[in-house]
């Protein structure tokens, strides 16, 4: 499977994931969901690890061997770690207060900022016709944007909006950085995507032991749903299939963070269907822009 077709594969995890987690948050305490979350994820990785251990040769058959890492590449896993949690504490408690609806579309714009830093560092070249197939999903998620303004969502006055956006500029150098860790740095996609949520679930821990244990009794009751468990299995796959598409010699970061970023279908489709939103005529009228513009970086 090439480089394009797993960032589609990634999206569609992506995009359940989303809806995913806003089952989880929904009346429920933040942090200690995303530190849930991760500490799940470690716990679904750990048989990758006695796997290595016990059967090399046969976990390396699978894909799944666990290189190991140097002293650096410890570090620079652990920094990915620490913008990635900077990322997702302020995008989810954007979701948490925000629809799904506008919440998705927001989320997406993540490879405008990616382009331009490909375009700056990588010296990345998508064709004109690969531009355009940008411009219009980029035009698309805007109208969605707009859709959400129909809603009652004043963004310049939102606080929410304002956090999502910023968690999604830190995603953004994420994805720069992913591409660094994987090709330039050579770091192996089973490695980082373990040490990675290692760190994650070290931080987000930390993180809860710091800020929220001490004022839980004016914070959100947290409730351990079966929905959280969800939401890491969907992320693992969706970011094991991500780090493989970008460890491809080739792969362009800026049309692999656009496509996997068409997670915003699914997340319509399914949140639109379950929560019965408004305007989804018009929403599929953006939606069909994404689709021609896949169409159009594929080709």
């Amino acid at each position: 499977m090439n480089w394009v077709a797993l960032s589609l594969l990634s999206a569609l995890f992506l995009g359940l994931y989303d809806v995913a987690k806003k089952t989880a948050l929904d009346r429920n305490a933040v942090l200690p969901v995303l530190f849930a979350c991760s500490a799940c994820s470690l716990g679904l990785l750990l048989p990758v690890v006695l796997l290595s251990s016990l059967a090399p040769g046969l976990a390396a058959a699978w894909g799944l061997a666990l290189k190991p890492l140097s002293a650096h590449g410890h570090l620079l896993v652990l920094a990915k770690a620490g913008i990635v949690t900077s990322s997702w504490v302020l995008s989810y408690f954007a979701l948490k207060h925000l629809p799904i609806s506008l919440a998705a579309p927001i989320r997406a714009s993540a490879p405008l900022f990616t382009i331009l830093g490909a375009l700056l560092i990588f010296a990345e070249r998508p064709t004109p016709v690969q531009w355009f197939g940008i411009s219009l999903i980029l035009a698309s998620y805007w109208a969605f944007s707009l859709l959400g303004l129909r809603e009652g969502i004043v963004f310049h006055k939102n606080r929410w909006v304002w956090c999502l956006f910023a968690g999604t500029l830190v995603g953004a150098v994420s994805g720069l950085y992913d591409k660094h860790l994987l090709q330039a740095a050579g770091l192996s996609a089973m490695a980082l995507q373990f040490w990675f949520t290692l760190y994650a679930a070290l931080i987000q821990g930390l993180i809860v032991a710091c800020l929220w244990l001490p004022l839980r009794s004016r914070s959100t009751p947290f409730d351990l749903r079966p929905s959280i468990l969800l939401v890491s299995l969907l992320l693992l796959l969706s970011d094991a299939i991500y780090f493989r598409a970008l460890a491809v010699p080739g792969a362009m970061v800026s049309i692999v963070s656009t496509l996997r970023r068409t997670n915003v279908i699914v997340s319509f489709a399914v949140g639109g269907i379950a929560s019965r939103e408004r305007n989804r005529r018009e929403k599929a009228l953006a939606l069909l822009g994404v689709l021609l513009g896949i169409g159009l970086l594929v080709r």
